[in-house]
C-alpha cells in the first residue's frame, strides 16, 4: 500500500448543531486514486473542504505528509499550495482561456517564460490546446471544466480533490477526465473525488470510502488487484 498522504484522527465538523462529519481514523494514499461515495447529506463535499484546508475540523488532528497541519495562520498556505480543488461548476475569470490556467502559477510568482510553457502543457493535457486566447466564459460547460481542471493540473499538486468532475460534462470532455485522472496516480498524485457518476467513478477507482451521516461505514476497501 501507498503511503499515506492524509491522516484523519478523531476528526469532527459541525455547522450549528448539526455533527456533519465524525471520523475515528481515515488514511488517503499517496498514487491511489480514491472515490468518495454516499447519499446526499452524508459529508461527502464536507470532506473535501477538510482535505482541501479550506474548513477546519472543529475537533480531531488532521495530518499531511505526516505533519499535523494547524487549524489557522500563515503555515497553512505553503500546505494548500500542495492540494488542489475543483468544484463541481468551473469558476472561471472574465478573461482569457491562458490567463485563467496561470493564474496559480502568477500567484506563486513564477516567471513568465515558465509560466506559458506550463499552461500550454495543461491545456494540450486536456485536449484543448491553441484555445489559450479565447475568452473562457463563452467556452461550453464541458469545455469550461476541462480549463478548470488545466488550471488544477498545471499547478502539479500532490492531492487532487474533486467533486462531482463527471456532473453534465459531455462524452468526449468526460473521457478526458477519465484518462487525466488515470494517469495521475503514476506521477505520485493522490486523487480523492466524489462522484453520483458512479460508472465513470468505478473504472477509476483504486479504492472506495463510503460515508453515512457522516461517518465511515464497513464498505470502505481497496478494489481487488488495485
Amino acid at each position: 500500500m501507498s503511503q499515506a498522504l492524509f491522516s484523519l484522527r478523531g476528526v469532527v465538523k459541525r455547522f450549528e448543531q448539526r455533527e456533519a462529519l465524525n471520523l475515528e481514523r481515515l488514511d488517503l494514499e499517496a498514487g491511489v486514486i480514491t472515490v468518495v461515495e454516499g447519499p446526499n447529506g452524508a459529508g461527502k463535499t464536507t470532506l473535501l473542504s477538510l482535505l482541501a484546508l479550506i474548513s477546519p475540523p472543529d475537533r480531531g488532528r488532521l495530518f499531511f505528509d505526516g505533519h499535523e497541519l494547524p487549524r489557522s495562520g500563515s503555515q497553512l498556505t505553503a500546505w494548500r499550495r500542495q492540494i488542489t480543488l475543483v468544484a463541481q461548476q468551473a469558476y472561471l475569470f472574465e478573461t482569457s482561456v491562458d490567463k485563467n490556467v496561470a493564474y496559480g502559477l502568477r500567484l506563486r510568482g513564477m516567471d513568465r517564460a515558465t509560466r506559458e510553457e506550463r499552461v500550454a502543457q495543461a491545456l494540450e493535457q486536456v485536449g484543448l490546446a491553441g484555445f489559450g486566447p479565447r475568452r473562457a466564459r463563452r467556452l461550453s460547460g464541458g469545455e469550461m471544466q476541462r480549463v478548470a481542471l488545466a488550471r488544477a493540473l498545471v499547478l502539479r499538486p500532490r492531492a487532487l480533490l474533486l467533486d462531482e468532475p463527471f456532473a453534465n460534462l459531455d462524452p468526449a470532455s468526460a473521457q478526458v477526465f477519465e484518462r487525466v485522472l488515470g494517469e495521475l496516480p503514476g506521477q505520485g498524485c493522490a486523487v480523492v473525488l466524489v462522484s453520483h457518476a458512479l460508472e465513470q467513478a468505478h473504472r477509476l477507482a483504486q479504492r472506495v470510502v463510503y460515508l453515512r451521516e457522516g461517518r465511515l461505514v464497513p464498505e470502505d476497501g481497496h478494489r481487488p488487484g488495485a
